[in-house]
């Protein structure tokens, strides 16, 4: 297990980035929520944002945004109630509307998703409830649960969803496995169990060395290397 401490992890960032003041400028571009915060967000805005990551996926983000009010239109807001009940008539139809982005796959995501955000809010009360209430130190876990009961919204798909949402998050870009591999936490790949763990382990050392948050202590990582 790596005995780095944090502290160093943010001297090599701040180096690099121009000193501690534009570091933390860069820190505060961040939006990090409360649990409560997190909690008061409507499912629909949840499912926007996870089907925005989805259809961005492998694609132009630019072009997303500018067709993104289509898909709002198209998916009625995303209201996971509405789309549960769409006939595969529309969802067809969907697959050969020019205003949105035609992919039959990730089309099919968005009501496989808000099956699973009305499952969701059967247990939580809401999908925002739930990630609220997910314990910041099992963050790995809330992945795995995405990945496993969503639809399309494995690897970064679902870690960036987060990040956007202002949930805390970790993103396993290829900068912030270098840094995990350049502090001696990780040997093998984050996508093994076991990178995941000495990950996740890693980082609730360094939160509680620092005081701040996941989503914080994933950037730094990311900021502190040049790989």
């Amino acid at each position: 297990m790596s005995t780095v401490a944090f502290a160093d992890i943010y001297e090599r960032a701040a180096a690099r980035k121009g000193g501690t003041e534009a570091l933390e400028a860069m820190l505060a571009e961040s939006t990090i929520l409360t649990p409560d915060a997190l909690a008061t967000i409507p499912d629909d805005r949840w499912l926007s944002q996870a089907s925005k990551m989805i259809f961005s996926a492998g694609f132009n983000w630019k072009v997303v945004d500018q067709k993104w009010p289509a898909h709002e239109v198209a998916f009625d807001t995303f209201v996971p109630a509405a789309i549960a009940h769409f006939p595969d008539e529309r969802l067809h139809d969907l697959a050969s509307d020019a205003s949105i982005i035609r992919h039959g796959g990730k089309i099919k995501s968005v009501q496989d998703n808000a099956l699973w955000f009305l499952r969701v809010a059967e247990t939580y009360g809401s999908f925002g409830a739930m990630v609220g209430q997910w314990p910041v130190t099992d963050y790995f876990s809330l992945l795995a649960k995405m990945k496993k009961e969503g639809t399309r919204l494995g690897g970064t798909t679902g870690q960036y969803f987060l990040r956007f949402m202002g949930a805390p998050s970790f993103i396993a870009s290829a900068s912030v496995e270098a840094a995990l591999r350049q502090n001696g936490v990780i040997e093998k790949a984050l996508t093994t169990k076991a990178g995941q763990q000495a990950a996740q382990d890693a980082c609730n050392r360094w939160m509680d060395e620092s005081g701040r948050s996941l989503t914080t202590v994933s950037r730094v990582l990311a900021f502190s290397t040049d790989a």
